[in-house]
Parts: C-alpha cells; sequence; structure tokens
C-alpha cells in the first residue's frame, strides 16, 4: 500500500482501534509503529464497560481464559472505611496489557490494516488523506502538526506487578493511602495485577504496601509473576486536537490521570469518532466529539486527584460513600455513562452537601 487513506502513528491500542474502525468503513489504512507486538504498558489493566461496548463495536474480543470479569469498584480509605457499588448494567474486565494488544492486532490483521512494525514515521513525507497520531503522550505527529500547545498539563508516577493469586472477588478494588492509591484488578482466573499511582517518583510497590495491612496480608502468600514495571501518567489537555489534515487520538489527544481507569475507553471512543468524522471529511466534528466524551472522565479525575491531594476530602468523601452508598453507586453510574446528566448533577450536589456536614 504505497498511499493510504489515512496513515496512524502509532500501534499500541489508539492506533489499532482506530485502524480496525476506518477499515470496516471502507478506508486504506496503513499503522507505522516502531516496536513490535505485543506491546506492554504499565497500566491497571481493567476495561470498564464503556470500553468492551466500543471493542464490541471494533469486533475485538479477549479470551475468557486470559481475562476475569468485575461487576463493579470497591474502595478502601485510608482509615479503613470502604464502600462498594456495581454497574447499573453489564461487566468490566481485567486483561493485561499484552493480551489486549494482541487481540487487537489479530483484529486489524484480519480487517485488512497494513500494519508495519520497526519502522519510523516521518509525516511530512506522507501523501496519506489523512495522518493520525496514535504516538502516545510524547507525540511525535501532534509536535509536527504545531498541537503541542496545552491548556493543563500535569504527572505523576505508576507502577505495576502481577501475581498469581485467584481474585478474591469481583470488583476492582483501589486502597487509598497519603499521598498513593494502590489498584487491585483481577485479570485471569489465578491472576491478579496491583497498581501504584503516586506523586512520588521514588515511592515503590513494597512500600506502598506496607502502608495497606489488609492488602499486604492478602498478598503475603502470593507469587509475584511479573518484575515490576513503571510509568507516567498525566492530567493533560491540549488547545486543539486536529489541524488541515492531522487528528490526534489517545494520549497524543491529551490524557486524564490514570486514577479515572479510563484511559483505554478514552482511546476506543476517539477512534470512533474520529472514523466517523473522516467520513463525511470533517475534523471539526472530531474536536467537537472529544471535548464531549472528555468531560466524565475529567470530572471523575478531577475529584479522585483532589481526594488525593487532601486527606481531609478523602477522610469526608469515604464517609460519605459508606454511610450513604446510593450517592457512591451514583458516582460510579455516572462514570461509566449509565447516569442521565441531571441524576449526576443531583448526586454531586448532595455528596458535597454531606461532605460539609
Amino acid at each position: 500500500m504505497s498511499s493510504p487513506d489515512i496513515l496512524i502513528a502509532g500501534g499500541g491500542p489508539a492506533g489499532l482501534a482506530t485502524a480496525i474502525a476506518a477499515c470496516r468503513r471502507g478506508f486504506r489504512v496503513a499503522v507505522i509503529e516502531g516496536r513490535r507486538p505485543p506491546i506492554d504498558k504499565a497500566c491497571g489493566e481493567g476495561l470498564m464497560p464503556e470500553a468492551l461496548e466500543a471493542l464490541a463495536r471494533l469486533g475485538v474480543s479477549i479470551p475468557a481464559e486470559e481475562s476475569f470479569p468485575f461487576h463493579g469498584v470497591r474502595f478502601i480509605g485510608s482509615q479503613g472505611v470502604s464502600a462498594t457499588a456495581g454497574f447499573p448494567s453489564g461487566f468490566g474486565l481485567g486483561v493485561r496489557r499484552t493480551t489486549l494488544h494482541q487481540a487487537l492486532v489479530e483484529q486489524a490483521e484480519r480487517a485488512g490494516v497494513d500494519l508495519r512494525w520497526g519502522e519510523t514515521i516521518k509525516p511530512e513525507s506522507s501523501h496519506a488523506r489523512w495522518i493520525v497520531g496514535a504516538d502516545g503522550g510524547g507525540s511525535q505527529v501532534r509536535r509536527w502538526a504545531g498541537l503541542d500547545s496545552f491548556s493543563r498539563d500535569s504527572r505523576r508516577f505508576g507502577f505495576r506487578r502481577h501475581y498469581r493469586l485467584p481474585p478474591w472477588g469481583d470488583h476492582l478494588e483501589i486502597y487509598w493511602g497519603r499521598g498513593f492509591q494502590i489498584y487491585v484488578t483481577p485479570v485471569a482466573p489465578e491472576e491478579i495485577c496491583v497498581a501504584l499511582l503516586t506523586r512520588d517518583s521514588h515511592l515503590r510497590l513494597d512500600e506502598a504496601l506496607r502502608a495497606c495491612p489488609s492488602l499486604k496480608s492478602l498478598l503475603a502468600q502470593a507469587t509475584p509473576v511479573s518484575t515490576e514495571r513503571g510509568g507516567e501518567t498525566a492530567t493533560r489537555r491540549l488547545r486543539a486536537v486536529s489541524r488541515d489534515r492531522v487528528a490526534l487520538v489517545g494520549d497524543a489527544s491529551g490524557s486524564v490521570d490514570a486514577i479515572s481507569g479510563s484511559g483505554l475507553s478514552l482511546a476506543f471512543q476517539h477512534a470512533l469518532a474520529l472514523v466517523d468524522a473522516l467520513e463525511r471529511d470533517d475534523l471539526r466534528e472530531y474536536s467537537a466529539a472529544h471535548r464531549r466524551i472528555l468531560r466524565r472522565p475529567a470530572f471523575m479525575s478531577d475529584f479522585m486527584l483532589t481526594m488525593d491531594r487532601w486527606p481531609s476530602v478523602e477522610s469526608r468523601a469515604m464517609r460519605v460513600f459508606a454511610t450513604r452508598p446510593q450517592i457512591f453507586a451514583r458516582l460510579l453510574a455516572m462514570h461509566v455513562g449509565q447516569l442521565p446528566s441531571l441524576n449526576f448533577a443531583a448526586a454531586s450536589l448532595d455528596l458535597a452537601w454531606r461532605m460539609l456536614l
């Protein structure tokens, strides 16, 4: 394929999802990626219901024996208070990042995407009608297109390890510490993922676990099956996500902190929205859709980061969630797109009022 309709820089989940969606609409698509599959990345490895809905639209399925469903979220506060809520409908799925990437690669091959592994993109020499930057937070395409202008840019750090241990529940668990969170996601019938998020670049998982004795006890007899892998997580807002014939998707287009668990869901939604816009030859439509897609995850990320930064906010919020579980359930429903905006506004006001009491 010498001159595709769409040239995508980046063969991670965002780039592959965009390629699959575009091929299914009849575009000729090439993906260029310097690494070779399967590509790994330090993350919590949980797919929310919205992400699974998007994958279904792309025709991507995850092997049941290499994943594990979860039906809600549980918060365990720094003072031991806990709150649990289920998804109003559907479920999430824990899956290793490499397993997810391989499933996307295989679907891209079936769809007819021209996959160019081990190559370097030169966007200035491409004759493709459209160029898509799906090349991550340090996007080369973003810089080349002059879109590297931020209205907000802050970073934290993440570290991840896997343990051979049967999941002890069917919820994704988030343990809150002073200045950090630990996510526990079941990713297979005999395996869990434990991921640390923190502002402290020197903090590591073993040290953080000492501040979460209940979780440390659960992991005491577990066998680590991967080394600790680290990376950055960013809250990044771009002033624009498209220009001329260039559009950005996934982390290249900005991001919310991984605390929200929405990174992959956002990437898949970006992919579907962009292809809709390309069919209409109108990137302004994509820019508007991108803003809409970001609103809910950005709100939840900002709220949870406030809990992270201010222990008193975390303590009060957890007290409300524990004594008024319906408020926690509404916030979770809003977060996964299963609560009307008016109900969400009422739940937010109720939470704010009760935190002041």
